[in-house]
């Protein structure tokens, strides 16, 4: 209830004061990019039809245009949520530490972790975080393979992704207390099933149109709060 109750927070939080502006350019950005890649599209798209219908063809016209603004938002909605984070992972650092200050009146980088030590230490948490899912990931997909086996494969597969959200969500506040990515996996070992519960749902948040823009920024605003309501040592 406590990972549940920091994620609705982390969504109250993002209009507030002090963070805001971390959470409206890179979704300002992404949306731009959005808006641009739909201007291209409508622009070539049209070109493409103008090239391959013949006039008397032209009544197709008004079956193609639904067929291609389907064709985008689909697309639209299953990579927002990458693209979200691609973008903003230079403002979420920040954004989790200006959260924790607000909560709490301090901050929550320790002495020496700081300019290129910190900066150098997220990168190789990125890999480190990248590299885990890959390993896990295919073996995960295959397992819809096998028959009978597949029959749980929708579960364990689900689990994981909650499991991998929680640990990229958190990573940005614990970064700034100077954990590196296997003291991140232990911290959250100890309290799996919250944040499993986190990480579920923030995917349930992803999968809601409109929430779906707005659920990067609120998780990682989300994971800071939860993570100082738990006994993590400074």
């Amino acid at each position: 209830m406590t990972a549940f109750r920091c994620l609705i927070t982390g969504l109250t939080w993002l209009a507030k004061p002090g963070i805001r502006r971390y959470v409206w350019i890179p979704l300002a950005v992404n949306l731009v990019l959005y808006g641009l890649g739909l201007w291209l599209g409508i622009r070539y798209f049209s070109a493409f039809l103008n090239w391959m219908l013949p006039g008397w063809l032209d009544f197709l016209r008004w079956l193609l245009w639904p067929v291609f603004a389907v064709g985008f938002f689909t697309v639209m909605y299953f990579t927002f949520s990458v693209l979200a984070n691609i973008i903003g992972s230079p403002f979420y650092g920040v954004l989790a530490e200006r959260t924790a200050e607000l909560a709490t009146g301090r901050r929550i980088r320790p002495a020496g972790v700081a300019g290129e030590v910190g900066m150098w230490s997220a990168l190789r948490s990125e890999f480190r975080r990248l590299a885990y899912l890959g390993l896990r990931i295919v073996p995960l997909a295959a397992l819809f393979l096998v028959p009978v086996v597949n029959l749980v494969a929708p579960v364990l597969w689900m689990l994981f992704n909650a499991w991998f959200m929680a640990l990229e969500y958190t990573a940005y506040p614990l970064e700034a207390r100077g954990y590196d990515f296997d003291h991140q996996r232990s911290l959250l070992g100890r309290f799996r099933l919250g944040a499993a519960t986190f990480g579920g749902t923030v995917l349930l948040a992803q999968t809601i149109p409109l929430l779906n823009v707005l659920a990067a920024p609120a998780a990682v605003i989300g994971a800071t709060l939860y993570l100082l309501e738990l006994p993590v040592e400074e």
